[in-house]
């Protein structure tokens, strides 16, 4: 259940990730609010971030037993600790952000999510 729960916040996160690429003014809910509306060529950059949170929402996924392993588990479970590690230093970077929206809105979900891959993992 809690793979669950952090698949559909880490979900949540996605389809931010997708509107900012598309060119939404939803900038100020990441990189301490520096851009209202994103440039193009960072927008390249979150198309490459965007595949690697999918593969996130894969192995968290793949970790709680919902689908068939690509790896086997102690990898998975590797890849859900290092997922798990970034997304806790994630949440103290949100928290000390600039950005209210950022705090307001990220901090929660990468807080979230964090729990429930070190949860899902260990």
């Amino acid at each position: 259940m809690v793979a669950i729960i952090g698949a559909s916040v880490f979900s949540v996160v996605i389809v931010l990730s997708i509107l900012i690429i598309c060119g939404l003014p939803l900038g100020e809910l990441t990189m301490g609010g520096q851009y209202k509306i994103f440039p193009k060529g960072l927008r390249i950059i979150l198309v490459g971030q965007l595949v690697l949170q999918i593969f996130f929402v894969v192995i968290i996924l793949q970790m709680g037993g919902f689908i068939p392993l690509w790896f086997s588990d102690n990898i998975t479970k590797i890849i859900c600790i290092v997922m798990a590690i970034y997304l806790s230093f994630n949440t103290v970077i949100n928290f000390i952000s600039k950005s209210k929206k950022e705090k307001l809105v990220m901090t929660p979900f990468s807080a979230i999510s964090a729990i429930c891959f070190w949860i899902t993992a260990l």
